[in-house]
């Protein structure tokens, strides 16, 4: 399909609805046949875009990275490219989305979908399954760019919460009500990956040593505004829609957004046991190309009201739409007064972002998960030397690369190189990719084994 051909497709699939549909927040739902714009049209395919299979099981989490996997199967993505009988199965937790991997689908289990990173490398290295159990996995695509903020109990209100912890006051804060006792416990949703990482990592900036300072704990996405509610968690670190539902209950307010701590940030992953990837290729790929004109597909803004009203459904996320348009808009309401701002450039993205390709699983974000586990005492020190061979063995940007091609994705679309480069963070802080050690030596706050 020519790219121009593509875009008209896109743009045309948006546009028909897009002026007729008003937003409706309170509708859980789903949309009337009026509200919702065409659905992608099938292909013709050729012998060698066929797939072998046109059943694949995906898991996902209800949380904002998971729409690529929700609209390719609400618009018809994956239908279009063969693959006629996708199953988007909604996971109770990481947990049991990591049990489910181990199974496959042949065993009622899934064979691929959402991660937090670095969940298939560890899963791939027997890490974090039943008895070391190696399953090797494949990551494809990267589904999305930020999403993800750190909530804080409306009791922490006139603390000092926000993105400086240790220019506020919050950093002392923290550290004093752990000497009276009383430590500030925060929850993320899977120990050891992505919301994990994020709020140690802003912690630390501060000063304050996540491992010592305070308590941090896993809790499931689903359960974040319940037990903010109840008043046993005192912070929470996840991915909208649960962080703008804690300020809008009027049970917390949002201290920093992930983007503000590290600008246009890997967030969550498309990745696949490797086995069904080998028997099935075509399949992986046409299941790749569904899941990218579905992040362009939510990328253009207007979709971004019937993209809303498809995620809210009770079968999805289950929450008012309007507590997702917001986020999408990069509106916020941000510290503990609660003030709107508009910070488009901090929305989640699918496609583009300010760095350039979302979609396409750089290298150079697998190292600094692995360095960061490294950091914290996850993985030995020694792990650093199996870094490369790790990633080169999950990593799987060429068949992001192969499906792009047979989509017509223009090459100056294509990053050039495996690496995004150098990044940098909001304390000054820089990880070269070339350079992991250098990292590990300027992070102030670390554990780190032998």
């Amino acid at each position: 399909m020519s790219q121009l051909s593509r875009r008209q497709f896109l743009v045309s699939a948006g546009a028909s609805a897009a002026g007729a549909i008003l937003l409706k927040g309170c509708s859980l739902n789903p949309p009337s046949p009026a509200d919702l714009s065409p659905k992608a049209q099938a292909l013709s395919l050729s012998p060698s875009t066929t797939p072998e299979i046109t059943n694949v099981k995906l898991g996902y989490i209800a949380i904002v990275e998971s729409a690529p996997l929700i609209i390719a199967k609400e618009k018809g993505f994956f239908d279009r490219h063969g693959m006629t009988n996708v199953d988007v199965a909604k996971q109770a937790s990481w947990g049991a989305a990591r049990d489910n991997i181990e199974i496959g689908s042949g065993g009622g289990g899934i064979d691929g979908g959402q991660w937090q990173m670095p969940m298939p490398h560890l899963i791939s290295e027997g890490l974090i399954t039943k008895g070391n159990r190696k399953i090797p996995m494949r990551i494809l695509a990267q589904l999305n760019t930020q999403g993800n903020g750190i909530a804080i109990s409306n009791k922490h209100i006139g603390k000092g919460f926000g993105v400086n912890l240790a220019k506020s006051g919050a950093a002392d804060y923290i550290k004093d009500l752990k000497q009276s006792g009383t430590p500030f416990k925060a929850a993320y949703t899977f120990p050891k990956v992505n919301q994990d990482f994020w709020i140690r990592y802003w912690l630390a900036a501060a000063g304050v040593d996540p491992d010592n300072d305070l308590d941090l704990l896993a809790v499931p996405a689903s359960q974040t505004v319940a037990n903010m509610r109840t008043g046993t968690m005192d912070g929470f670190s996840t991915g909208d829609p649960w962080p703008d539902r804690i300020v809008r209950d009027k049970i917390g307010f949002l201290a920093v957004l992930n983007g503000q701590v590290w600008p246009y940030h890997p967030e969550e992953y498309l990745a696949m046991r490797n086995d069904w990837i080998e028997k099935h290729p075509k399949a992986t790929k046409a299941i790749l190309k569904a899941v990218m004109e579905a992040q362009m597909w939510c990328d253009d803004p207007k979709n971004r009201t019937e993209l809303t009203r498809i995620l809210a459904q009770r079968k999805y996320f289950n929450v008012p739409a309007d507590y997702l348009f917001g986020p999408y808009e990069g509106k916020y309401k941000l510290g503990d007064q609660r003030q709107e701002v508009l910070r488009p450039e901090l929305a989640t993205m699918y496609w583009k972002d300010g760095a350039g390709s979302v979609s396409y699983p750089y290298k150079s974000h697998d190292l600094w998960f692995l360095t960061e586990s490294v950091r914290w005492g996850f993985l030995p020190k020694s792990f650093m030397k199996e870094a490369d061979r790790v990633i080169n063995n999950v990593n799987g940007e060429k068949y992001w690369r192969e499906a792009a091609q047979e989509l017509g994705i223009a090459s100056k679309e294509m990053p050039k190189d495996t690496s995004r480069g150098v990044e940098k963070f909001f304390d000054g802080i820089q990880f070269d990719p070339t350079k992991p050690e250098a990292y590990l030596n300027d992070v102030r706050i670390k554990n780190i084994k032998a």
